[in-house]
């Protein structure tokens, strides 16, 4: 179990990324972009076909990096210069990026077992270090059975992510970023200000899409291989993390609300490694059980706020009773 919920901590990190990715696009723009399930496999594509032909890894990563900014610059182009409804540009996107990644690899999938990936030359430094074998002694004094085989991989992403969930931050206060979280909101308003919104949703797309496809190489260079269909549900993952870490830490600031998110897919990855430990549910019923995560983070702020609605209510009705009683008497 301890080793299970290790790996959980390591993807949900991850996949952390691109779940800022999609707060950018889903929240911040208010554009239902679609574009994820296919830019997740661009960055993976380009990351593991980079390395194969003797690309350094860090390069490779920042490849994979531009190659997703600019698959969400086509899908705000799509939107903001063709016209096309947000959601179908999205779509439209999506379905080119399918073949666009079988061109970029050249077969559905790509091994990077035997390949120098970020991690591997991060956990031969890491190694020399002694920081495992002291983390591990401390769990087993604790009594734990199995113990992780490197922290190399958590530790850096944990820095990475805070590194890039900060620099969000920081970027959502400038004066583009400001621009950009009012043009989600009031993008006529915004619009009557002079300020160029076209421009503004075509940069916020490919900021989004980039975080998505940096994503999918640190995952592809996590799991050793990358192929076509990882991409499938990203999108579903993605909106499940920002829905369960709003529901569960709020939003009240950009800082609390993007640690929020990073937070929330951490919880995701958590959650569904704990359930798929069930006996009777099965790694096929991973959709199934995103779908339901998502249902019940939707519903239950509403069901909670509904009860202190009525609670208030019944509050004021007997205080109310009070009153005329004390009148009457």
């Amino acid at each position: 179990m301890l080793i299970s919920i290790f790996s959980a901590l390591e993807s949900g990190v991850i996949y952390a990324l691109m779940a800022l990715g999609v707060y950018l696009s889903f929240r911040i723009l208010d554009f239902p972009d679609l574009t994820v399930d296919g830019s997740f496999v661009t960055g993976g594509a380009v990351a593991a076909i980079s390395i194969v032909n003797g690309v350094p890894p860090v390069l490779a990563t920042f490849y994979a990096l531009i190659a997703g900014f600019i698959a969400g610059v086509f899908t705000g182009i799509l939107n903001t210069k063709g016209k096309i409804n947000p959601l179908l540009s999205g779509i439209l996107m999506m379905i080119a990026l399918y073949s666009i990644n079988l061109r970029i690899m050249g077969k559905p999938n790509i091994a990077l077992l035997n390949e120098p990936t970020i991690f591997n030359q991060i956990e031969g430094f890491w190694g020399s270090l002694g920081i495992d074998s002291a983390l591990n002694g401390l769990l087993q004094a604790m009594g734990a059975e199995r113990v992780p085989g490197t922290w190399a991989v958590l530790i850096i992403m944990i820095i990475i992510t805070l590194a890039i969930k900060l620099l969000t931050d920081y970027f959502l206060k400038t004066e583009v970023g400001l621009a950009l979280r009012a043009t989600g909101d009031n993008e006529k308003m915004i619009r009557s200000l002079s300020a160029n919104t076209d421009n503004l949703k075509i940069i916020g797309l490919g900021l989004s899409n980039g975080l998505v496809a940096i994503a999918g190489a640190f995952v592809a260079q996590n799991e050793g291989f990358t192929d076509i269909s990882v991409g499938i549900g990203m999108i579903v993952i993605g909106l499940a993390s920002v829905i369960i870490g709003e529901a569960l830490f709020g939003t009240k600031n950009i800082a609390r609300t993007t640690l929020a998110v990073v937070c929330g897919a951490i919880i995701y990855r958590i959650v569904l490694t704990l359930a798929l430990e069930v006996e009777f549910l099965k790694t096929g019923d991973t959709k199934l059980i995103t779908a339901t995560l998502v249902i019940i983070a939707l519903i239950a702020p509403k069901v909670i706020s509904s009860r202190k609605e009525m609670t208030l209510k019944k509050k004021k009705r007997a205080m109310l009773a009070k009153r005329e009683e004390a009148n009457n008497a």
